[in-house]
């Protein structure tokens, strides 16, 4: 039998590697193309290939929607590009057109036998408007479902998910607010995305000893974005009695704000890196922190990849207790919880972990233990066995 046709719909796909763009749409994509014939859609971003072929396996397809010399909204997250410069909220009509027209012709070109909506809005509510009779899978990461609460936003989001044949997302904590809805409870997952991480430390790498060399090298690994909550850990930092240095590493919105706060901190801000780099910042790294919190928006991570990554890489998390986060880190085996926003216990934790290289190293094989749930390779199997019940075999 001839391999079914997936079309996946995004606004998040890297314009070339190590772009800093997260890269989980194109590795479920390539996983996904294991069992199916996979075209992704996506929005044009600068410096993109309007075409191209991701492992001779994922064929990409970018529509434009605006003047070339403006078109800017998608490039890395739309929330943020608007928070960030208001203006941009002009393009935001043209990108819904734009999808729409592309999705048309994708329908009437490619022919998808299924669609993979990245996204509750814009990619799922424009699917649900012109392509009710395919059936979609919306998968959400937390943003569109936590934030954008107007009206209008509100009925788009109740449209998508009733329309859909399968909703997948982070944690329980979104399941219940999908199904409030209008999600079906039951074809509504839980289904994260996955971490490529077994280029980070090998099938079976080796624990590294435990140390008490100082400074401890702290890591934290996300968009420079109020959600991700790197003011907070910059505060715990100047509280830190122990000698650290902290790694910071992407870019956004945020960045000179927070390298003002960092002035006199041991702090470096590395900016975007390639995957080697990345790589490499893992293996140098005791610590991986992921001070995530809610935003003023209402927006926060549903679960964090940099956070899958650190952990397959054998390094112990102190993460914020938030849904998704708290269901994948699990406290006292793999890494620390601790309340979301709250510099002083993100600091008295630091503390403990700088000061006991033994527990640093315990927590750390639990880390690598507990991440290998959350492959792309595990994921991906579930995603195909999901295709293949909404497909019929």
């Amino acid at each position: 039998m001839a391999s079914r046709r997936l079309l996946v719909l995004t606004s998040t796909l890297p314009a070339r590697e190590g772009d800093g763009t997260p890269g989980f749409v194109s590795d479920l994509s390539r996983e996904l193309a294991r069992d199916h014939e996979v075209r992704v859609l996506a929005p044009a971003v600068p410096g993109a290939a309007e075409s191209e072929t991701l492992a001779d396996a994922v064929e990409v397809r970018r529509y434009r929607y605006f003047p070339r010399r403006w078109e800017d909204l998608a490039d890395g997250a739309i929330l943020e590009n608007v928070r960030a410069r208001r203006s941009r909220l002009v393009q935001v009509p043209f990108l819904l057109g734009g999808l729409a027209a592309a999705l048309r012709r994708e329908l009437r070109d490619f022919r998808p036998d299924a669609i993979h909506a990245h996204w509750i809005i814009p990619q799922a509510a424009v699917a649900a408007q012109f392509a009710g009779h395919v059936p979609t899978v919306v998968t959400t990461l937390g943003g569109d479902l936590y934030a954008l609460e107007g009206s209008l936003a509100v009925a788009a989001k109740r449209r998508a998910l009733t329309h859909a044949r399968a909703v997948t997302v982070m944690s329980a904590d979104m399941r219940d607010r999908a199904i409030a809805l209008g999600a079906d409870p039951a074809t509504t997952h839980v289904m994260p995305m996955g971490a490529r991480l077994r280029t980070l430390a090998g099938d079976e790498p080796e624990q590294a000893p435990a140390t008490r060399k100082h400074p401890v090298e702290l890591l934290a690994v996300g968009r420079l974005v109020e959600k991700k909550g790197f003011d907070v850990l910059l505060d715990a930092i100047g509280r830190l009695r122990a000698r650290t240095h902290l790694t910071i590493v992407g870019d956004g919105p945020e960045r000179a704000r927070l390298e003002q706060a960092a002035a006199r901190l041991p702090v470096t801000f590395a900016g975007t890196l390639s995957r080697e780099d990345l790589d490499a910042q893992y293996r140098r790294a005791a610590v991986a922190v992921v001070p995530s919190r809610r935003a003023a928006s209402g927006d926060q991570d549903g679960l964090p990849v940099a956070m899958l990554e650190a952990m397959g890489a054998g390094l112990p998390v102190v993460g914020s207790d938030l849904p998704g986060i708290n269901e994948a880190l699990e406290a006292g085996r793999s890494g620390v919880l601790v309340p979301p926003g709250d510099a002083g216990a993100l600091a008295r934790t630091l503390e403990v972990l700088v000061d006991d290289p033994e527990l640093r190293t315990v927590l750390g094989a639990g880390a690598r233990a507990r991440a290998q749930e959350y492959t792309v390779e595990a994921v991906g199997e579930r995603y195909r066995r999901l295709f293949a019940d909404v497909l019929g075999g």
